[in-house]
């Protein structure tokens, strides 16, 4: 398992903080976030899966396989609404379809107010098959990234687990994302 604090890149300064880990057994790979963030960067309007989860208070995980160029996203509200899709860049996705969604397990917390934060945490976790029915993910070095976003908040905010050097938001980069588990030849 590994442990990722959220770091605010493109200017964003609001009061959010979110802190993630990422564990890879041999069929799943889960990914655990607590987010705690002010009112004002908080919203939750999504229902159903394959809407614009990213413009609620929205957690993502983006995967890229060793292999070949398509790359793989994971968006997810505070309810563990999602949007997901694969494809090579930021223009040509494909969609999961219904049984593909359905397949993404989500552990939603609830959102507890205290008067000053808005606190949530969402456990999700993402089968094999999604990634191609990978007999044993331990062995496979998974890169990725892990985002914090809520584009339609407010006070909008953009966080990310490993740096991207582009001039504005823009998760959409293969190539910074970096291996979430150093890989260990077993």
């Amino acid at each position: 398992m590994r442990v990722f604090s959220l770091e605010h890149r493109w200017g964003s300064t609001s009061t959010v903080s979110t802190g993630a880990s990422v564990d890879i057994t041999e069929e799943v790979i889960t990914v655990d976030f607590a987010v705690r963030e002010v009112p004002s960067c908080f919203c939750q309007n999504k229902e159903q899966d394959g809407e614009a989860v990213w413009e609620d208070s929205c957690v993502e995980v983006f995967l890229k396989l060793p292999w070949g160029k398509e790359y793989l996203n994971f968006e997810f509200n505070s309810k563990g609404v999602c949007y997901a899709a694969r494809g090579e860049n930021r223009e040509n996705r494909k969609e999961f379809s219904k049984s593909e969604y359905a397949k993404i397990i989500r552990k939603p917390s609830g959102v507890l107010e205290d008067g000053k934060f808005y606190r949530w945490m969402l456990s999700v976790e993402i089968p094999s098959i999604l990634l191609g029915n990978i007999k044993d993910l331990r062995i496979v070095e998974l890169e990725g990234n892990l985002y914090k976003c809520a584009d339609l908040a407010p006070e909008p905010h953009w966080l990310t687990a490993f740096p991207i050097n582009t001039p504005k938001p823009d998760f959409h980069r293969p190539e910074a994302f970096l291996p979430f588990i150093p890989f260990v030849d077993k």
